[in-house]
């Protein structure tokens, strides 16, 4: 019978070198056509709020999915979340379905597998310190996705809030007590002395600019929602870096760190057109010098989602959490 999942199900159901390496195949199989995906849209109403459903199917991992982001600005003013999601998966081979997940552990995982896939193939390989623009829900789960493929030492975090990152320090001793963790009081200081950045704010303007970057630097840019007029990044720290980004087509209508780039002119579309797929099935090459600056444009792919449900459904089941429900009674 199908499989409902709530939040506090899922906590706790898989490791981070799980999810990691589940991404990573999901990239190469969407790379190879051995997975699909529908084009990314948007359904907005005049409130300001955008809808959107995210669908692919993986045959690796047997399911085909769809996530319901709903993207709310006005929730921020009601003390709610502006983005929340559901994940829906069904059997790849018949329609069956097979489990409702709440969306906001999937995305956390994969937005953060996402950026460590992409730092195992595009940052210099002594990448030790890693520089954290934000520190809120997505933080965290960055610092343990991204210690699985460079030998993190060190974490300079900035955010507006000093509590917010009070919070992320104490965890952080929690799950990774080997780790050194500093609060820096500019985004360009988390950024002039890392080896890898990334950018985890909500933020509609750029929060990061491209002349504080430095030879041998990789950034990760996730944070802003799909919305081509939100950037976290501004135009130079796009023409400094050699730009890789999950999907073309969606980074080219969703990604506003893409678009207003392009807009402004300091790019053009040619510079954005290297997915993370072919870079790891060798269509393309990944770092190519020790000084190169390298940039992951992550706006979000179906495919992840997909692929991590696999993953969540299959330990509940083992560990016999969530609610059995049989829809079509």
């Amino acid at each position: 019978m199908p499989l409902v999942l709530t939040r506090s199900d899922l906590t706790g159901l898989v490791t981070p070198a799980q999810v990691v390496e589940a991404v990573e195949h999901a990239f190469a199989d969407l790379a190879d056509g051995a997975a699909a995906q529908a084009p990314l849209t948007v359904a907005a109403v005049d409130d300001g709020a955008h809808f959107l459903p995210m669908t692919a199917v993986s045959p690796r991992a047997g399911l085909a999915g769809s996530k319901l982001l709903a993207d709310v600005p006005g929730n921020r003013a009601r003390g709610l979340p502006a983005q929340r999601s559901v994940l829906v998966l069904a059997d790849a081979s018949d329609g069956a379905p097979v489990a409702v997940l709440d969306g906001g552990l999937p995305t956390r995982l994969r937005t953060a597998a996402a950026s460590a896939v992409a730092t195992r193939h595009l940052a210099r390989d002594d990448a030790r310190v890693l520089g954290l623009v934000g520190a809120g829900g997505l933080a965290l789960e960055h610092v343990s996705a991204i210690a699985e493929v460079r030998p993190i030492e060190h974490v300079l975090v900035w955010s507006r809030s000093a509590e917010t990152v009070r919070a992320f320090a104490e965890q952080t001793a929690e799950r990774h007590p080997h780790l050194k963790v500093t609060r820096v009081d500019t985004p360009a200081s988390a950024v002039g002395s890392a080896d890898v950045v990334c950018t985890l704010t909500p933020s509609r303007e750029p929060v990061v600019r491209g002349a504080w970057f430095h030879p041998g630097l990789h950034v990760n840019v996730v944070g802003a929602p799909p919305r081509p007029d939100h950037r976290e990044v501004d135009g130079e720290a796009m023409a400094r870096s050699r730009v890789v980004v999950d999907s073309v087509s969606t980074a080219l209508h969703e990604s506003g760190d893409t678009l207003l780039a392009i807009a402004e002119g300091a790019i053009d579309e040619s510079a954005c057109r290297l997915e993370l797929g072919d870079v790891i099935t060798g269509r393309a090459p990944g770092r190519r010098t020790a000084d190169e600056v390298t940039l992951f444009d992550s706006v979000g792919l179906g495919i992840l989602d997909v692929v991590i449900g696999r993953l969540l459904v299959d330990a509940a089941r083992a560990a016999g959490r969530g609610l059995s429900v049989e829809l079509s009674a």
